[in-house]
């Protein structure tokens, strides 16, 4: 077992200076973070942990969050599951990240997971006599998205986690997320708010998006981050207008222009940026000129620690907030011959900016011609009528597919009600701005398009 001594950087440490103001809130309830310089949610479970691997299993991320807070230090290895992992891959994902102990919300769950140890959160935080004494450098495992059968574990360092924070402390700050903070971009938003001395409000598995706006406005959140597809959600709601953040962030996701510009008419008060940052990566850069892409100049030299290179249209980063390795056996190097992490991102330049174009694994094949999802969806979305729009494949036995979308409108009223005919409206644009191929064959008027538990619009495989 590969121990640190005390100089160990851990998030207590943090948690001991956090001003009274600082809280963490959800749906039901809220904790003062201070309260966790010499409390604990584990009970007397929380020994027991000592030098673990530990798997963080809670249905609840307040429960998670405070544990994140108790663990790190003093577990060797925690890995985040997520609630949208399917249970089948969970016993591989055991074997994997080489989990010896379980800490789940509720004791009739630890049959759930054979293993030695399984401490059930309590229901409150319980005093004790001192702070636990900071022996480990603990291992963050996180679980990648995006891809089929056993999810990919890789594992970073706190220190990594956080490469890309500057710690300010502002008890006055209250971030929100619509992330969950059990995959990368909702945990880089709980590390600031911990961090920066902040309060956060947690998002709610199944929360209406009306709801979550009313309760973001009731706690008054001044920055709030989220994937364009959640914004895009948001937007929808009347209850937008309750809200006035200060900073509006956004990540996950293609940024494209219509919805930035969107989010300035929303918010003209608000600095908007986009980041990009991916679970392997790390954080590469944020863009806060409200334009969609990123400059050139940020592939030339290094940034803040990090460098960039396109490499065949896909975008690497190399930076201290890159994951060390992947978890288990079997699995290809993380890094490349050079230490960087190939994203899988498409970029493309035009003129002075990059754009990020789709992923190297989603394009479609139209009779040998490719197709970006997300290039043909920026355009679609340039139409004022159109709040949100997904381009997915469809079977053709001549070109083997073709190019087809679900649009969403930004009011119920449609083409059959006395609207301009949207739709000719719209394949007009796209035979303007894209080639042939690309062009959608059928487009759909949807009411509501499915997102996935990690903020991104759910294609289909």
């Amino acid at each position: 077992m590969n121990m640190a001594r005390a100089e160990a950087p851990s998030l207590r440490r943090y948690v001991e200076r956090a001003p009274a103001e600082q809280f963490l809130f959800d749906r039901a309830s809220h904790t003062r973070v201070a309260d966790l310089a010499r409390a604990t949610s584990l009970g007397g479970g929380l020994a027991a942990l000592a030098g673990r691997s530990v798997l963080l299993a809670t249905s609840s991320q307040l429960a998670s969050a405070l544990a994140l807070i108790e663990l790190d230090g003093i577990a060797r290895r925690i890995t985040i599951l997520p609630p949208d992992v399917d249970r089948v891959h969970v016993g591989a994902l055991l074997t994997d990240a080489e989990c010896d102990a379980a800490v789940i919300d509720d004791a009739r769950n630890a049959a759930s997971f054979d293993l030695p140890i399984r401490i059930a959160r309590a229901p409150n935080i319980v005093s004790i006599e001192q702070a636990p004494t900071v022996s480990v450098r603990t291992e963050w495992v996180l679980l990648t998205s995006g891809t089929t059968g056993v999810p990919k574990m890789v594992v970073h360092s706190l220190a990594g986690l956080t490469a890309a924070i500057s710690v300010s402390t502002d008890s006055q700050v209250v971030w929100g997320t619509f992330y969950d903070i059990r995959r990368y971009g909702g945990l880089q938003i709980f590390l600031r708010a911990v961090l920066g001395g902040a309060s956060l409000v947690l998002s709610s598995a199944g929360e209406p998006v009306a709801e979550h706006l009313l309760r973001l406005a009731r706690h008054g959140i001044t920055h709030l981050s989220g994937t364009p597809s959640h914004w895009r959600r948001a937007l929808m709601s009347p209850e937008i207008s309750k809200i006035s953040p200060r900073y509006v962030r956004l990540s996950g996701e293609i940024a494209d222009q219509t919805i930035l510009d969107s989010l300035r008419a929303a918010f003209p008060q608000a600095s908007i940026g986009h980041a990009y940052a991916a679970t392997e990566a790390g954080v590469g850069f944020a863009v806060n000129d409200g334009a969609a892409g990123f400059p050139v100049e940020y592939l030339e030299g290094i940034r803040d620690g990090v460098e960039m290179k396109v490499v065949d249209g896909s975008l690497r980063v190399r930076s201290p907030g890159t994951a060390s390795r992947y978890v288990g056996a079997g699995r290809a190097p993380l890094l490349d011959a050079d230490g960087f992490v190939d994203t899988g991102d498409m970029v493309e330049r035009r003129g002075d900016r990059y754009f990020f174009i789709g992923r190297k694994g989603g394009i479609i094949n139209i009779g040998g011609l490719k197709v970006h999802p997300e290039e043909v969806e920026a355009v679609i979305n340039q139409h004022p009528r159109v709040r949100m729009s997904l381009v997915r494949a469809k079977r053709s036995p001549v070109t083997g597919a073709i190019v087809i979308a679900d649009v969403v409108l930004k009011s119920a009223a449609g083409p059959s009600r006395g609207e301009p005919d949207v739709k000719d409206e719209i394949l007009e644009l796209c035979r303007g701005a894209l080639p042939r191929h690309k062009v959608p064959a059928t487009i759909s008027f949807v009411p509501a398009l499915a997102v996935a538990a990690t903020g991104k619009l759910a294609r289909r495989g």
